[in-house]
């Protein structure tokens, strides 16, 4: 039997940070008298982020005082009260090694259910003044972890915690925790913990990506592992001009061996010697037939843009180029069920290659071709698609030209009856994804089917943090420049000497307004994790479990020699 020590409190509010501003509502304190707990919070308290906290699977966070003294010594800290750790429940007797997810407890006249872990989130960090805390409380197996309210009711310090049914499989928060976080993972476990209904949504679909990768195979499909270190050589061997704004370019090794066939839809970094200094890097989709055994790329020019400009003007047989090898997520995957590719411009490029894969299957699947363009003076391998689609035995076509029928809209996709378990895959500027994302969705397609490419940088996620849309474009650091190894942020166009000065990358990564993503700031939840196109990095703090060497955890590591990441 377990005992309430203390209920907590607090509203979130503004905290400074480094240069930044968090909003959080992990500073709680104690309520003296009676608390009364709602489905969604405990009265006067509240979260900053509802992404991360807060909500009906975790309404109410649980800390022991058995970890608070286990801390106190660990940390050599004397000054550490209920609430330090964000938590609503102080409690004793609820070891994280003994709860399990699924049981139910009553407290005063109130009734929970625990519901998953303590997200690893970098804020726990801040209110302790322990950066590292994310990772301490995963590698020392205290995390705490939440209840969903079953019965709301009054609580108060001194009541008695009673077990009234335990959890399906009885699977521990600890050992749930490390399931997700730590190395070696165990398949029994992976399959029980997905039969828990109390573990909450969010955790579940973690477990069961993980359960599937774990019983089909650990070694990833062919082509999505890159199919080189580094960059190389390419040599063109054609050119073709599309349209009058559009180059073809095929690119092949300098020996006339067989480049390792991309997945469809994924795409090339090249590197442009004698394009401008430092030598500028772009990325362009790969256009062609995957299985061909050399590369298409497809560029569009721009007024402004410094590479497209210089490609269209010099390049020709015989130039070459710099390449990492074929990277990237959005690919179309294997099956039987319908597919729609959407493009719009030069988005056709990566789903062009799409249908160049099915054609070659003679894929036996439906597919919709959508794309928009201005006119047909702007339509690119408009014989090369009527080819690929006449192929197909059960394809159909819609393309829509602005200047005549105006843009592809809701009434539009709506009368395709498109099936609802089709696969989609968009590529276009970014408000045309946005719509065509909302189109899709309206007419009843399931939002996780729909894929969409985006070429620069990923949207930020920095949990908590106020100020983000304030951040001006990527720029070089201020002060003093490094003198160490360059660091290439690929998507962000800019190169940026290493200083000692930053603990990591992602720490420099911010000082220039590159767009980035964390949240536990500590190598443990992988959110930064960011492919490596070029170069080595080390670690200065040690993850809990490295990734592939394919990709880093920029939050806990630093250049080892020069280094172009894909961010």
């Amino acid at each position: 039997m377990g005992r309430l020590v203390s209920v907590n409190v607090g509203m979130p509010k503004n905290v400074p940070w480094r240069d930044k501003t968090v909003y959080t509502g992990i500073w709680k304190t104690p309520v003296d008298g009676p608390a009364m707990v709602r489905r969604l919070n405990i009265d006067g308290d509240g979260q900053g982020d509802l992404g991360g906290h807060g909500g009906e699977q975790r309404a109410v966070m649980v800390y022991q005082t058995e970890s608070y003294d286990f801390w106190r010594s660990y940390l050599g800290r004397d000054d550490l009260e209920p609430g330090h750790f964000g938590e609503n429940f102080t409690v004793s007797g609820l070891a994280d090694s003994q709860v399990c997810i699924g049981d139910r407890y009553r407290i005063g006249d109130a009734e929970f259910e625990v519901t998953q872990p303590r997200v690893t989130c970098f804020r726990v960090g801040l209110r302790l003044h322990e950066p590292e805390m994310p990772n301490l409380l995963v590698s020392q197996r205290r995390p705490g972890f939440y209840f969903r309210v079953i019965t709301e009711g009054e609580v108060r310090a001194g009541d008695e915690i009673v077990r009234t049914r335990p959890g399906r499989h009885q699977l521990s928060v600890a050992d749930v925790d490390a399931l997700l976080y730590l190395p070696n993972r165990n398949g029994e476990q992976l399959r029980k913990i997905v039969d828990v209904p109390a573990l909450s949504p969010g955790w579940q679909q973690s477990f069961r990506d993980m359960l599937a990768a774990h019983e089909t195979s650990a070694a990833p499909p062919a082509g999505v592992a890159p199919g080189w270190n580094g960059f190389r050589p390419l040599r063109v061997s054609a050119t073709r001009r599309e349209t009058p704004q559009v180059l073809s370019m095929r690119l092949v090794a300098d020996d006339h061996s067989p480049l390792p066939p991309p997945l469809p839809g994924q795409y090339l970094t090249v590197r442009i010697p004698g394009a401008g200094e430092p030598t500028p890097l772009r990325s362009y989709s790969l256009s062609g037939d995957p299985a061909a055994g050399d590369y298409r790329i497809s560029v569009k020019r721009e007024d402004h843009g410094l590479v497209s400009r210089w490609l269209h003007d010099h390049v020709k047989p015989g130039s070459v180029v710099e390449a990492a090898a074929p990277r990237g997520d959005f690919y179309l995957t294997e099956g039987s069920n319908p597919v729609v590719l959407i493009s719009a411009g030069i988005g056709i490029t990566p789903v062009l290659a799409m249908l160049h894969s099915l054609s070659a299957a003679r894929s036996g699947r439906h597919v919709w071709w959508l794309h928009t363009t201005r006119n047909r003076e702007t339509q690119a391998f408009a014989d090369e698609v009527t080819t690929l689609i006449e192929s197909l035995p059960h394809a159909r076509t819609l393309v829509s030209y602005t200047q005549q029928q105006g843009r592809l809209d809701r009434p539009a996709i709506a009368a395709l009856s498109l099936p609802p378990d089709a696969a989609a895959y968009l590529c276009g500027p970014t408000q045309f994804m946005t719509d065509m994302r909302q189109n899709l969705t309206a007419s009843g397609l399931d939002p996780a089917r729909i894929h969409s490419e985006l070429f620069g940088a990923l949207p930020p996620i920095n949990p908590g943090i106020v100020d983000v849309a304030a951040r001006r474009p990527p720029h070089q650091p201020a002060g003093t420049p490094g003198t160490g190894p360059s660091i290439t942020f690929s998507r962000s166009g800019l190169t940026v000497n290493w200083s000692p000065e930053y603990g990591n990358i992602l720490d420099l990564a911010e000082a220039c307004d590159v767009p980035s993503r964390f949240s536990c700031r500590s190598g443990v939840c992988h959110m930064c994790e960011t492919g490596v196109v070029a170069g080595k990095a080390t670690y200065v703090e040690a993850p809990l479990e490295k990734p592939d060497d394919a990709t880093v955890l920029i939050c806990s590591a630093a250049p080892e020699t020069d280094l172009v990441l894909d961010l």
